[in-house]
């Protein structure tokens, strides 16, 4: 019993930082060199006020972003101190509810993890997803969504225009 205990225990502190993270990237993996679609997904708003605005800042390695329409939302790509960002504004999204932003970008040649920080704009207030793992095991409090860059399999037709 005490061990099944303890296995609920560390399986819940594993989920906890999942749980808290509210503005996630759903696909984990993207082949290097390959067009990769990301989706966005917002869980909430900021202490209880609805989203009204999300800007997404591509990392190095991530280019060519074309943004998905979203209806009742204004997408604006832009670039801000050399990083390509790309912005929806409208909405609202009441706390209440989630929502997906989705757009697709060109990734880097070179496998390894890429971390997309999120500026997530409510009616009151507004929250950094931008926090990066560094070497040490701290529980980071907004993490920023990453994706990982896996090798592309011998032989892969890379897309071509």
């Amino acid at each position: 019993m005490k061990t099944t205990l303890t296995m609920l225990a560390f399986s819940a502190a594993l989920l906890a930082p999942a749980a808290q993270a509210h503005v996630t990237l759903e696909q984990t993996t993207g082949l290097a060199g390959s067009f990769q679609k990301l989706t966005f997904r917002v869980g909430h708003g900021c202490d209880g006020s609805a989203t009204k605005g999300l800007t997404v800042s591509l990392p190095e390695g991530a280019t060519s972003a074309k943004p998905m329409p979203k209806a009742g939302w204004k997408v604006d790509v832009g670039t801000n101190g050399g990083v390509q960002e790309i912005s929806w504004k409208g909405g609202p999204l009441p706390d209440a509810y989630f929502d997906e932003f989705v757009m697709q970008v060109k990734l880097t040649t070179q496998p390894g993890k890429l971390y997309f920080r999120i500026v997530q704009q409510c009616d009151k207030g507004s929250v950094a997803w931008d926090e990066i793992p560094g070497d040490g095991a701290v529980k980071l409090k907004a993490p920023a969504p990453m994706l990982e860059v896996l090798p592309a399999p011998a032989g892969t037709a890379q897309h071509q225009h």
